[in-house]
């Protein structure tokens, strides 16, 4: 995430009321800027990843990154560095780590929230599936925000630019733009 993005991020969560959840962490940069707008405000950030990677980071594709291989599983794993990241930021105590499929969990989430950031698996059925568990879970007036949003299909991959067409079409609104961040309202 390039530094005007994720200042354009926390400059939403500070906006925010109420919980925050961020879809995909992967190493936790995102979750740096979240979590300290989430202190700043008295909230929490829970960051929800299954830590095994999108289809974007696997071995074989431009974006890997051979360190996040676990020696024993031989699978991707970025929690140790997730948490590595929150420690050295001091966001232990405002970021509540999430391990499990996004969809799942949000079956069980009964509360509402002030934001919600999608930037996991950004395949049009991933980032689809994300929007429609997650998106209900907004209170009045909560921001919705994507990461990725391309409008050429040769800057990146279409999925969520389709899941931030649909929210627009949902009714939501385009509050800010920054490079290929959107933050909407409901």
């Amino acid at each position: 995430m390039p530094p005007d993005e994720g200042l354009a991020l926390y400059e939403a969560a500070r906006s925010a009321r109420g919980p925050l959840v961020e879809i995909g962490t992967y190493c936790g940069k995102s979750a740096v800027y979240l979590g300290a707008a989430a202190r700043e405000n008295g909230a929490v950030l829970f960051t929800i990843d299954h830590h095994h990677g999108s289809e974007e980071i696997q071995p074989g594709w431009e974006h890997h990154d051979p360190e996040l291989i676990d020696p024993d599983t031989g699978r991707m794993n970025s929690f140790p560095f997730f948490q590595a990241t929150m420690a050295e930021a001091g966001l232990e105590d405002v970021v509540i780590a999430i391990v499990g499929d996004s969809p799942s969990i949000a079956k069980h989430w009964n509360s509402a929230l002030g934001l919600v950031f999608i930037d996991g698996a950004h395949s049009e059925a991933d980032v689809a599936a994300d929007y429609e568990a997650w998106a209900p879970k907004l209170a009045s007036e909560g921001l919705l925000v994507f990461h990725d949003v391309f409008e050429d299909p040769s800057d990146g991959g279409q999925g969520p630019f389709r899941a931030y067409q649909r929210a627009l079409a949902d009714g939501f609104a385009d509050e800010r733009t920054m490079g290929s961040l959107r933050v909407l309202r409901r």
